[in-house]
């Protein structure tokens, strides 16, 4: 039967209760007077033998996997970006596959929150990142380290931010270590950050036992970037911002005493305040902010065509450095300060050589600064192993601890100022880093109101 006609002439049918098949030929002919009929011609199983019966199922089994796909498919593809608990089934190549109500999915390692680690049967809350068809089957992608996790999470825990009298307008996370969340409210009368705070932490602290205890800082947006930036950089007190649009860097201002806890351990709080605002942040002392500006007067005062205002419009930019005038060019000098082109193009060469040798001169400072350290470091375990008789193994690791490992995680308090400032420029974006910066406290509060 099969072999004589095409598929389209056959039908079946089942009963979902008896299970019976019927199983019939569709048939068309015209009679005398021109006029079509169509009947039905039922085929008997047993006529049709084990092959076909075969084929059949085959068929019948691959209809019924489509189905399930296309359900899963359009089910999760519905439920993209939700959070979902689910049960741990195992690890495959380092990805974690979860069992998410009927579906399984799947959490790549660079989806995990770094160091974390399940069991079979532990409970897995996650956000469904991603789902499209692979092959045969839908790949569902979960995650735990993604900003859009958090962001679910303080809609779950903060009503406000559910019903959008909370906005929340930026985030920057380092997973497992460190998230800034930027926060605002449309009702005047609800305080954002202390909305999301709860009663004595504990709306906040639902979210960071969720996380293993990740830090969370909770900045007040504002529109101005000077003062979002300020807030960014909390606990760290600033003293000035200084803005350059053409480059999209601020410069930020902070006492000696404020320095490392502004650029945090291993650059960490500046790097997340950077992705927070938007902004490249370099952060100086006021010494350092002071002679940038110094050596750039020194170097541009004394071209023929440059004026006293042109200078104070340069600064009003944010150019504060030879650097910065090298790296915006002739061509702002020439719309913006008002310089002539020849003017203009002489300024830019002449910061550009002085700003190679500034450079040259602050590596040469800093590799002296590093020797220091190692003579020291050297001089530290050489005492420590005449107290202690050159017993204990670990006297370089004792030494390196007395010494506080200065020059790593934080400034060095003895390095000179050209040391410092090469060490405290650090632009937004960078690898993950350690966790606390200041402070013992699970959850920490930031704003321009709160140290």
């Amino acid at each position: 039967h099969f072999n004589s006609l095409d598929a389209e002439e056959f039908g079946c049918s089942m009963d979902r209760l008896s299970g019976e098949i019927q199983i019939w030929r569709n048939i068309q002919e015209e009679d005398e007077a021109g006029e079509v009929e169509y009947f039905r011609e039922i085929i008997p199983l047993e006529t049709l033998g084990r092959i076909p019966a075969q084929t059949a199922k085959q068929v019948m089994i691959q209809k019924f996997r489509e189905d399930e796909r296309t359900s899963l498919l359009d089910e999760f593809s519905k439920r993209q970006g939700e959070i979902v608990t689910g049960t741990a089934n195992r690890y495959e190549g380092g990805a974690l596959v979860v069992q998410v109500d009927r579906a399984e999915g799947f959490m790549p390692r660079s989806e995990q929150i770094p160091g974390e680690q399940f069991h079979a049967g532990d409970r897995v809350r996650c956000l469904i990142l991603d789902v499209r068809e692979a092959g045969s089957q839908v790949k569902i992608v979960l995650s735990r380290s993604h900003p859009d996790f958090i962001r679910r999470l303080f809609e779950a825990e903060v009503p406000e931010v559910a019903e959008h009298v909370i906005e929340v307008k930026a985030m920057a996370r380092e997973a497992g270590f460190r998230t800034k969340i930027a926060v605002s409210s449309t009702d005047s009368k609800v305080d954002a950050v202390g909305a999301c705070v709860g009663v004595r932490g504990s709306r906040i602290r639902n979210i960071v036992d969720e996380l293993g205890g990740e830090k969370i800082d909770i900045v007040r947006w504002n529109e101005s970037s000077q003062i979002l930036i300020a807030n960014a950089l909390k606990p760290a007190e600033v003293e000035e911002v200084s803005l350059c649009f053409e480059l999209g860097r601020a410069t930020i201002i902070v006492r000696e005493d404020q320095l490392s806890l502004a650029i945090g351990r291993r650059g960490q709080n500046v790097r997340l305040a950077a992705r927070l605002t938007g902004w490249d942040i370099d952060i100086l002392t006021p010494a350092e902010f002071s002679k940038g500006l110094e050596t750039l007067e020194e170097t541009v005062r004394p071209i023929e065509g440059v004026e006293d205002e042109m200078l104070d419009r340069m600064g009003a930019m944010g150019m504060i450095s030879v650097f910065d005038v090298d790296e915006v060019g002739a061509q702002v000098l020439i719309e913006d300060v008002g310089m002539s082109e020849e003017v203009a193009a002489n300024v830019v060469e002449i910061c550009a050589v002085r700003a190679k040798e500034v450079s040259e001169q602050q590596q040469k400072e800093k590799e002296e600064a590093e020797v220091r350290r190692q003579q020291d470091l050297a001089a530290a375990s050489a005492v420590l192993d005449e107290t202690i008789g050159g017993a204990d193994p670990d006297a370089d690791a004792a030494a390196a601890s007395i010494l506080g490992d200065f020059g790593d995680d934080d400034l060095d308090s003895e390095s000179d100022a050209a040391a410092e400032a090469a060490a405290a420029s650090i632009l937004g974006g960078g690898d993950s880093a350690s966790t606390e910066t200041g402070g013992s406290s699970p959850t920490e509060v930031r704003d321009e109101t709160t140290a």
